[in-house]
């Protein structure tokens, strides 16, 4: 087992658990299993976690034992529960039922579901040329043992070239090459963090990232952001104040809102780090998918520097990858950090995986090459994309609130009421697989926001917001003690 939630834990992740369609509802203990099974299709339960004993849910919710007995026998018979008598109930994977792309539980490949729970782009056409290449650059490697922890020097070569031409100096040195950008934090967490160390992360942020620092048992705070971003002086003030070991921070084009943190922050940042004793993560996983359209002379709108172009001290890690840009399918990413902890980093990886796929890291160096010409393209087909959903929701969904985002991958809508999970469950009734805004947050926050990809086709995007829309009307037919319960406005 990964751990044991509380009653009163579970309690504020249900939240709105009766929060159904009208012409679907059903019997509490029905509608109390369906939402533990949103929990874990969404990700906030993990397999193996022990749910609360009966009455303590019970006591935490306000309902009858007899309710959560039956919806536990609901979810045992669903393959969703497993209990032993003396030992609990804990989660568990139903038979037919398999982890997906984004992490989210669901059943095996369905041609007609819309998913929108992963933002992730499909291969560029020049991947298969690269992979020919790479075989034939192969050989020049196979009579050596294999194992490179730092990675191989030309893909290393071809990473700090790509932080030079941004205008920060890098060797190779400075470079580790990691299996995805997953794994880079997992790694840079190995190195850094003990258990119940404070980490600071943006609320929202990347749910992999939170799963990530759960995993090495930190103990995360957040600093919200707002429609517009960051607060610079709230951010540099908490940093000071609660001196947190770590602070995990995305820049650019920040996942899921899209925003893009101003220079002056940039600059705050490493030397306020540096005085609380933090070292600063910085994900640029999206820094090359900016939206935000050519000048007036035609050429691309500056970027601002990396947040490392400001670090004196040796604080600023920075992680990033080709899945974004390139092909989640690549499993290549890397650290770009001091020397000295590259090497500390190698170390650790050691004891992890040894090192990346030869064959992978190859065919990498060769993608990069095609570089300008795939990102060129994907920016001017995510753009394209991107504008066809804000039309959409306008059109269909007006009462929700979007900021356009400056870059990335997602939209950061603010629905009309807290009712994201809720929205979930009944789109998945309709053929749409929604993340919803709790699992980017800390504790069930975030209900009344929803994270929406626009990395599929413009008529699957067209078909998603006309389903949305539909689940969105069958909440509203419901009663409004179920949605707009005190209960509900404690989640």
């Amino acid at each position: 087992m990964t751990g044991m939630v509380r009653g009163s834990q579970l309690a504020r992740l249900l939240g709105q658990w009766h929060a159904l369609p009208a012409r679907r509802r059903s019997p509490d203990y029905l509608a109390l299993a369906a939402s533990v099974r949103g929990l874990l299709t969404d990700g906030r339960l993990a397999l193996g976690m022990r749910l609360p004993a009966e009455r303590d849910l019970a006591e935490a919710l306000g309902i009858s034992r007899t309710t959560v007995s039956a919806a536990y026998r609901e979810l045992r018979d669903s393959g969703h529960l497993s209990s032993r008598r003396g030992s609990g109930s804990w989660t568990t994977l139903p038979d037919g039922m398999r982890v997906g792309a984004s992490g989210l539980w669901g059943p095996h490949d369905d041609p007609d579901l819309i998913d929108l729970s992963c933002a992730a782009p499909p291969a560029p056409a020049e991947l298969t040329e690269a992979a020919r290449a790479a075989v034939d650059d192969l050989p020049a490697y196979l009579g050596k043992v294999g194992y490179w922890p730092c990675g191989l020097d030309v893909l290393r070569e071809a990473v700090a070239a790509r932080y030079a031409a941004r205008g920060l100096p890098t060797r190779p040195e400075q470079i580790v090459i990691t299996n995805g950008t997953q794994h880079a934090l997992d790694l840079v967490s190995r190195l850094l963090l003990h258990p119940g160390a404070p980490v600071l992360v943006e609320s929202p942020t990347y749910p992999g990232a939170l799963a990530a620092l759960a995993g090495a048992r930190a103990r995360i705070a957040t600093h919200g952001l707002g429609r517009t971003g960051w607060d610079g002086e709230l951010l540099v003030d908490t940093l000071r104040q609660t001196r947190p070991r770590l602070a995990y921070l995305i820049p650019e084009f920040q996942n899921p809102t899209g925003h893009l943190m101003p220079v002056r922050l940039r600059e705050q940042l490493p030397a306020v780090a540096h005085s609380a004793g933090t070292d600063l993560v910085i994900d640029e996983s999206f820094v090359e998918l900016s939206l935000m359209g050519p000048l007036a002379d035609g050429s691309d709108t500056p970027m601002p520097p990396p947040v490392a172009a400001f670090d004196k001290h040796s604080r600023v890690l920075t992680i990033g990858g080709l899945s974004k840009p390139y092909w989640g399918g690549m499993r290549i990413g890397w650290i770009r950090a001091a020397a000295p902890i590259v090497q500390r980093l190698a170390a650790v990886r050691v004891g992890v995986d040894m090192a990346s796929p030869v064959l992978d890291q190859l065919v990498a160096v060769r993608l990069l090459a095609y570089g300008p010409e795939i990102v060129a393209r994907r920016r001017a087909e995510m753009t394209r994309r991107r504008d066809v959903l804000l039309a959409a929701l306008a059109d269909r969904l007006p009462e929700w609130r979007v900021v356009v985002p400056q870059g990335g991958l997602t939209l950061w809508a603010e629905l009309d009421a807290p009712v994201s999970s809720a929205l979930a469950r009944a789109a998945e009734g309709l053929g749409v697989r929604l993340a919803p805004g709790p699992r980017f947050g800390v504790d069930g926050t975030l209900e009344r926001f929803l994270r929406l990809p626009f990395t599929l086709p413009e008529a699957q995007l067209i078909d998603a917001v006309d389903r949305m829309a539909a689940a969105r009307f069958d909440l509203d037919t419901a009663p409004a003690r179920s949605l707009y319960s005190e209960q509900a406005l404690i989640a």
